[in-house]
């Protein structure tokens, strides 16, 4: 199941959200190394994740994490303006319908094939929320590797200018344009995919607005 929160202070989703935050340290902090706050030496939380992220979470039978992606409003402080706006020379794109992607976790301890899995399933989440929340625009920052990624999956994606490094990591930023075709271009990849037996937008299984 996927479920979409705004903020992470609701106490339906208490179980999620710290499972979430501890598998991003896990993953980011203790596997990657990235040099990230830590909580309690538990969670990793940054000064984005506050009432106006929404999170997108996989959740397991249990109501545990099991992957996630966060969304941040382009016209509220985000990592792409606040930290690499020499990745985009023209300007980082800004306004109310565009959010920032951040902040994908996919737990190591899943195998490949579950990992990519639970990805897919995030993204084609992701893309319904957009398209029921009027969002048209997604830009996000990535390690150059996964950017190449990002920019054959058969959406409308394109990088705004070069990578660079980052401490001694090549980043480089994408945008995404989100429309009523986006779902069946990324199906035609392989990425998008609806519940069998479902016309319905993906995140309406389990979709919560706080």
């Amino acid at each position: 199941m996927i479920c979409t929160v705004q903020g992470c202070s609701d106490p339906r989703f208490r179980g999620a959200i710290e499972t979430m935050f501890e598998d991003r340290k896990r993953l980011f902090v203790d596997l990657l190394g990235w040099d990230l706050a830590v909580e309690q030496d538990r969670w990793e939380i940054d000064c984005f994740d506050g009432d106006d992220a929404i999170y997108l979470i996989a959740l397991d039978q249990t109501g545990d994490h099991i992957g996630s992606l966060r969304l941040l409003p382009s016209d509220q402080p985000h990592i792409l303006a606040t930290l690499f706006a020499d990745l985009c020379p023209s300007g980082v794109p800004t306004g109310p319908e565009t959010f920032e992607v951040t902040r994908l976790c996919l737990p190591v301890r899943h195998g490949a094939a579950e990992r990519l899995r639970i990805r897919n399933a995030l993204i084609s989440a992701m893309v319904d929320h957009a398209l029921l929340a009027g969002i048209t625009r997604l830009t996000g920052v990535v390690e150059a590797g996964f950017l190449a990624q990002i920019l054959r999956m058969g959406w409308r994606c394109t990088s705004p200018g070069p990578s660079r490094r980052f401490g001694g990591a090549a980043l480089g930023a994408f945008i995404a344009e989100i429309d009523a075709e986006t779902p069946a271009l990324l199906a035609a990849s392989g990425i998008y995919a609806r519940p069998a037996g479902r016309r319905a937008p993906f995140l309406e299984t389990a979709h919560v607005r706080v």
